[in-house]
């Protein structure tokens, strides 16, 4: 059995470490040479590890496109085969302390932020925005235009915000995602202010850069890039989160993932075990010629953000938010308002002005999800079938994972008395 009071008090500590935390922006490397147990031959993606052959649809397509990217194969059918046989090893972004946008996939020439925690020492690493275009290889698209871009960010914007950040000494992200939410981000569908407020820090040490060109071109593509914060955001909630694990007897989520197979979470006090469920429910609105039919489930885990209390569990605060996937103002306060009853309790820098300035709920507990049957809500963009975003909704996560999640605790723990 475990004590009501210790329970409150694991999960209060849980909610303090990731309140407390302070993500820093510390540098801008490529994968192999940051990210831990990176190989040559090493491609992550979203979701629990799992054998290649269980991978599908476009979550498995972009694993193909990666090694062709990387150049570990010459064709789609080398690629499949030297992942089939171990020759490309196939990981897990959160094993490797990554987080992946949809299907994620990092290679190890591929430069990530990293951004560690300067309280509780834990470093989360995210690769790059790939851009405005709907075809994008996080979205199972590949082609001329998508290698050539990649390989942009590679050769151009990767090393001149490297360079700055350096030069900067570290950039601390918490005073730009406090501000921004603020200014009607909730830092996962909408990152406009965040964009803003970081190239207004990147811009006096970009000034000291050599190459004027370049300095030019990241400009313009950060001008151009209103999500290119959310990887920002996500490396910060990666380390965030973590800061979190491993506390005996909590039973706050650590994370949240999905795969082509389903939906999976992590809890403080089991360790990295997942819990799976299948596909969350979905409110979409669609690009243009698109029904629901085609969306297809690749993967994603950007959901790390509303883990630490933000994305839906700041939707009251990103109104503008209807003019890309939809809902009203008042659907998104009461969703909003329902997630204070499944987290531990508020943030106190994240805070939302509509509810004068109460803070985001954090810390979800998957006990007080089971208990309640209110599901946590989750801003996503949505991957189609053949590739490419369709278009962006509010998605419910399933029941079932956190059930999962809460007979395990309980079996480990005992009864809450």
């Amino acid at each position: 059995m475990v004590a009501a009071a210790r329970l409150e008090q694991a999960n209060q500590d849980a909610l303090r470490r990731m309140c407390e935390a302070e993500p820093v922006l510390t540098a801008v490397a490529a994968a192999r040479d940051v990210v831990p147990g990176m190989t040559d031959r090493t491609i992550l993606t979203s979701g629990p590890a799992m054998p290649f052959a269980r991978y599908t649809g476009g979550q498995r397509a972009a694993l193909v496109y990666s090694a062709l990217y990387e150049g570990l194969a010459a064709s789609p059918a080398e690629a499949e085969r030297r992942m089939e046989d171990g020759d490309i090893v196939v990981g897990a972004c959160h094993d490797h302390g990554c987080v992946g946008s949809v299907a994620g996939v990092y290679t190890a020439s591929m430069p990530v932020f990293v951004v560690r925690d300067q309280v509780g020492g834990t470093t989360g690493f995210c690769n790059f925005y790939e851009g405005e275009s709907r075809q994008r290889l996080n979205y199972g698209s590949y082609d001329d235009g998508v290698r050539d871009q990649l390989r942009y960010i590679e050769r151009v914007i990767a090393p001149t915000i490297g360079a700055a950040v350096q030069r900067a000494g570290g950039i601390p992200l918490k005073p730009i995602m406090r501000r921004a939410v603020h200014m009607g981000d909730e830092l996962h569908s909408r990152n406009t202010a965040a964009t803003l407020l970081f190239g207004r820090e990147l811009f006096p040490h970009l000034l000291h850069a050599e190459h004027r060109d370049e300095v030019l071109q990241t400009l313009s593509y950060l001008s151009a890039s209103d999500y290119f914060f959310l990887r920002l955001s996500m490396a910060s909630g990666k380390a965030v989160a973590d800061a979190a694990r491993g506390i005996e007897a909590s039973s706050v989520v650590t994370a949240m993932s999905i795969s082509c197979l389903g939906t999976s979470v992590r809890v403080s006090g089991l360790g990295d075990e997942w819990f799976d469920g299948p596909f969350p429910d979905v409110s979409a609105k669609l690009f243009e010629g698109f029904t629901a039919d085609d969306i297809e489930w690749i993967g994603g885990e950007s959901t790390i953000n509303e883990t630490v209390g933000l994305g839906g569990f700041a939707q009251a605060a990103a109104f503008p938010l209807q003019n890309y996937q939809g809902g009203s103002p008042e659907a998104m306060i009461e969703m909003n308002l329902a997630m204070y009853d499944i987290t531990v309790g508020e943030n106190t820098d994240y805070k939302i002005p509509y509810l004068r300035y109460r803070g985001t709920p954090t810390a979800i507990d998957v006990l007080k999800v089971v208990q309640t049957g209110i599901t946590p809500v989750l801003d996503a963009g949505l991957a189609g079938r053949g590739g490419g975003q369709i278009g962006a909704g509010v998605v419910r996560a399933p029941l079932a994972c956190f059930r999962a999640a809460a007979d395990a605790f309980l079996a480990r723990y005992g009864p809450v008395t």
